[in-house]
């Protein structure tokens, strides 16, 4: 004879166990206080070449791999990072890469102006250094506008180089880029192998976290390999037929120049959560990125208004214009020519207008392949 319900007791209870475990799932994660600094130098399949205590004796390379809880944030050349795990950098060690540290800049573009898929290139950097050859290649302005729009968007300042002298004066490419007040710099080789001026770029990026850009075949490499003796980047040649350089370079790679001893204490690299905004003054003798050859430069990823903003005295005055004014020279209701005449804009105003106004046909011509 079956029991009524009032005879099952907590014996009859069956408890199907859970297949992913009994223990309740918590949002709280690890902080990782004992996280240590370091800079990524470069990335390769899936995994990040980093360098902890920079400049110190303790100096060491550390490959690491993507924490979970990182998801899909992308993770490039010059981040400072937090790493946990095996930090000793023996062969065959690998850390985690757990946190990424605020970034001062993010460097980015888009496969052309009609995808607004971001690209990232490269973090914390502040200075952007378009390498142009003065032939062989033929320079090509519309690379170098392209740049100087991303830079003003990211904070970054800017710097031409201008290589291959020897093969044919630079002035009358640099009288185009008189007006934007662009600092540059020109180089050439020697018959003796002696790059001349090249001692003008090891000032300019002394003690500055500086990223090179430019086609392929320009003289990246080339910079790069007198500025930091033993690094060995490939060097390639101009193809005859196309006029354009081959791709040598395959991936971003970030080096330390040589140099001063770094300011950088071993504390900043041993410390945890509190020494990270310590580690962002680590090298004071400068890193230099150097990055693979491109072929477009697109700004899809870029709103107008965002580079206006980066003129902050022409955005101030540009309150004044009607609403969707394009602020462009046939913009006929444009308030900035009259404003800027008036001398709101200060002594450089009228330059900067001129400077702005480039940029902005730049950034609406959607052609990042006229490079």
């Amino acid at each position: 004879m079956s029991r009524s319900a009032r005879e099952y007791d907590e014996s009859d209870v069956r408890v199907r166990p859970n297949r992913r475990g009994s223990r309740p799932r918590t949002k709280d994660r690890p902080k990782h206080e004992d996280a240590i600094t370091a800079r990524v130098v470069s990335v390769d399949r899936g995994r990040w070449r980093t360098v902890v205590a920079a400049g110190t004796p303790e100096e060491r390379t550390v490959t690491a791999m993507r924490a979970r809880e990182l998801g899909r944030s992308p993770v490039v050349p010059g981040d400072l990072v937090a790493l946990v795990g095996d930090t000793s950098g023996r062969d065959g060690s690998l850390a985690r890469i757990v946190r990424i540290l605020e970034r001062t800049s993010f460097l980015r573009r888009s496969a052309d102006d009609d995808d607004s898929t971001e690209r990232p290139l490269v973090a914390n950097v502040d200075l952007m250094v378009m390498v142009s050859a003065v032939a062989d290649p033929e320079p090509r302005g519309g690379m170098i506008d392209r740049c100087l729009v991303a830079s003003y968007v990211a904070g970054i300042d800017a710097l031409l180089v201008l290589t291959k002298a020897d093969l044919r004066s630079p002035e009358q490419f640099l009288h185009a880029y008189a007006p934007l007040g662009l600092e540059h710099v020109v180089t050439q080789r020697e018959d003796s192998g002696e790059i001349i001026g090249l001692e003008e770029v090891r000032e300019r990026l002394d003690g500055r976290v500086s990223v090179l850009i430019g086609h392929s075949g320009v003289g990246k490499s080339t910079l790069i390999n007198a500025l930091v003796p033993g690094t060995d980047r490939a060097i390639g040649v101009v193809n005859d037929v196309t006029g354009r350089g081959r791709h040598t370079s395959s991936s971003a790679l970030a080096m330390q120049l040589p140099g001063a001893e770094s300011s950088e204490s071993s504390d900043s690299a041993e410390g945890t959560e509190g020494s990270e905004g310590a580690a962002r003054s680590e090298g004071a003798r400068g890193w230099v990125i150097d990055t693979p050859g491109v072929r477009s430069f697109g700004l899809g990823h870029v709103d107008p208004d965002e580079l206006l903003d980066a003129f902050a005295d022409l955005a101030a005055l540009a309150e004044s214009c009607p609403r969707g004014c394009t602020h462009l020279e046939d913009a006929s209701d444009c308030a900035l020519d009259a404003l800027v005449a008036e001398g709101k804009a200060g002594s450089a105003g009228a330059a900067r207008l001129v400077s702005y106004r480039r940029l902005a046909v730049t950034l609406r011509k959607n052609d990042p392949w006229a490079l």
